[in-house]
């Protein structure tokens, strides 16, 4: 595997709720530090297994960061404080237990096909952003 971008969102690439949050997150981040693959590149596939997820089971999206994942609430969590300015408040809920987040989380989850739809193949980045995106 070739080096990993720190930090890197993985996302479900024919979600549109995920498509959306992955043009909230390139919007935000002032710094351009965040990388994102869709799980349903190679690159993605390969970082679902060795974390030890299927990538048949998509639980939307995570982030790699330090080596590790961050997965459900406390990838968004982190994807929001590290957008900064007024997102970094989001820290706040990180006092709520992960054991009451990410049950909320896995609805949202569970629910985003029917609710924002889905496409039939990933999200393809403009020229000004195509660089952002690997895998």
């Amino acid at each position: 595997m070739n080096s990993i971008p720190d930090p890197l969102v993985l996302y479900d690439g024919v979600c549109n709720l995920c498509a959306a949050s992955i043009q909230f997150i390139i919007r935000h981040d002032r710094s351009g530090a965040f990388r994102f693959a869709s799980i349903q590149s190679p690159l993605g596939q390969e970082l679902y297994r060795k974390h030890g997820l299927d990538p048949a089971v998509l639980p939307s999206f995570m982030m790699i960061t330090g080596g590790r994942a961050l997965l459900r609430s406390d990838a968004a969590l982190e994807v929001l404080i590290r957008c900064g300015g007024i997102w970094k408040l989001a820290a706040a809920l990180k006092w709520i237990p992960r054991a009451l987040r990410d049950p909320v989380y896995d609805f949202i989850a569970r629910n985003r096909y029917r609710w924002f739809g889905r496409n039939e193949s990933c999200l393809i980045p403009t020229p000004e952003i195509r660089s952002r995106f690997v895998g």
